[in-house]
């Protein structure tokens, strides 16, 4: 069993390193959308259907989804039959109405849930992934879900990066 805390109840050096490196990836992202307006955010500045905007929209649903994982199993997925690919579609794009205050609030308010899972969870709970052809057959740990959320977080930092210095040239790093 993963302990939470320290014995002076501090939290434990796994869970201050998971929490530092979600943290710095996910500034990584949501700093491409620093003073963008919101049609820059929703506009689709290379030949990829990827905007600033909807992928910090995707990647907050996305990590919403894991935590339910977490906490719920694999019943936190809908089943390849029934997935919406339009619904999925549009969670790469800003839609009418969409906001980049709207986008980075709401990936925030996602990235806190995060945060208090993470201080909080067995690390070591586990559970079966979902049938889907993307998946293989096998159990993930709570401990994996977060790697996985990182990889996740880092990888659409660098699609982000790409995207942003496409629209102004600014770069989030170098």
């Amino acid at each position: 069993m993963t302990t939470d805390t320290t014995t002076d109840g501090a939290l434990s050096p796994e869970r201050r390193e998971l929490l530092s490196a979600l943290g710095k990836h996910r500034w990584l992202l949501t700093a491409t959308l620093t003073g963008l307006t919101d049609e820059q955010a929703a506009s689709r500045p290379t030949v990829s259907e990827l905007c600033l905007g909807g992928l910090v929209k995707h990647v907050g649903q996305t990590e919403a989804q894991w935590v339910r994982f977490v906490q719920e199993g694999p019943a936190a997925f809908t089943p390849p039959e029934e997935t919406d690919w339009q619904a999925r579609a549009d969670s790469f794009r800003m839609l009418p109405g969409e906001t980049v205050a709207g986008v980075l609030a709401d990936y925030a308010a996602v990235a806190a849930r995060t945060d208090d899972l993470v201080r909080t969870v067995d690390l070591d709970v586990a559970h079966d992934l979902p049938e889907a052809p993307w998946f293989e057959h096998e159990r993930w740990s709570a401990r994996r879900v977060l790697l996985h959320l990182l990889a996740e977080v880092s990888q659409h930092a660098g699609h982000a990066d790409v995207l942003r210095e496409t629209i102004d040239g600014r770069k989030s790093m170098g």
